[in-house]
């Protein structure tokens, strides 16, 4: 009998322009790596290796936390599996392990879909594509979900890049992010409120991150000129790797990685997740998109090296 071998990620799919170039996985759709002239703007993980923190996975039905894994919809009550046993929720949501099909495959741009199966936990019927393009500009990429099914559903989505310090001490990077209100969160980093950005909070012009441990949401996000909210990290040397998100998400989740499993990983980089709401969304419905029958959801989002 033989056996085939595959990259714990799946198929790679790499596209390039320039001096872009980004490999997408088929186990969660994820940017395994995206380098501009050689230098990584996504701290990367390799072929052979499973994503150590989620890394640039599609964060959905829901980004973040889920209390207890339990929810309810019109009065009745599921129960997903608890995938954070420590803190008793729900992570991510349940898109970013599944493989993923690739539709259509350019030198410069890739789309995958995932048929998101009904299960006794999330029984709804979602189809899910994701094209990743690279442009002059950087990547840019576009997510249209839609409810196939006939019930409506529950559905939040975000993204988990990690922006790469390119090997520096992430102390002695700066970290900017453009947004006014920090979510507050109890012991199990499950939202209690809101309050101002204050202190080592306060992003929205660049802060030196020796001594800062992050793990946090932001809302109220500020918008430049064309409508874009930016998360910056620059290194030592000035340069810096980018995350924009445009109008149709609104939320921030920054992670300085200081707490996650993998000890090799903690702060070799800056979490920088677009989201279209923050965690604990199903239980207290803020931010919630409820998706009726037949309808999509749409969000892009995009990422560069200034």
């Amino acid at each position: 009998m033989s056996v085939n071998t595959h990259a714990p990620s799946g198929t790679q799919v790499r596209i390039a322009h320039g001096e872009h170039a980004a490999t997408i996985t088929e186990v969660g759709a994820a940017v395994r790596e995206y380098a501009v002239g050689g230098r990584p703007v996504f701290t990367p993980f390799a072929e052979d290796e499973v994503a150590p923190a989620f890394n640039g996975a599609v964060l959905l039905p829901w980004p973040n936390r889920l209390r207890d894994g339990a929810y309810e919809v019109d009065g009745t009550a599921y129960q997903v599996p608890v995938s954070e046993p420590e803190r008793g929720t729900a992570l991510h949501g349940l898109a970013c392990w599944q493989r993923w099909v690739v539709v259509k495959h350019e030198a410069a741009r890739a789309t995958l879909e995932l048929h998101l199966p009904p299960s006794p936990g999330y029984p709804f019927d979602l189809v899910t594509r994701v094209t990743y393009s690279l442009d002059d500009a950087g990547l840019r990429v576009h997510v249209r979900t839609t409810n196939v099914g006939a019930a409506t559903a529950p559905y939040g989505i975000g993204f988990h890049p990690w922006l790469s310090a390119d090997g520096a001490n992430l102390d002695e990077c700066t970290l900017r992010l453009d947004a006014a209100t920090r979510v507050t969160t109890d012991e199990r980093l499950l939202p209690t409120g809101t309050e101002p950005v204050a202190g080592s909070f306060d992003l929205r012009e660049p802060r030196l991150l020796a001594g800062v441990d992050l793990d946090d949401a932001y809302v109220d996000v500020l918008r430049d000129a064309d409508g874009l909210s930016w998360m910056r990290l620059s290194a030592p040397d000035g340069r810096t790797s980018a995350v924009w998100m445009g109008g149709s998400l609104d939320t921030w989740q920054v992670c300085t990685g200081d707490h996650v499993g993998d000890v090799a990983f903690r702060r070799s980089g800056v979490a920088a997740e677009p989201m279209s709401c923050i965690a604990d969304a199903f239980r207290t419905g803020e931010r919630l998109v409820r998706l009726e029958p037949g309808a999509s959801h749409e969000v892009v989002w995009g990422a560069t090296l200034l």
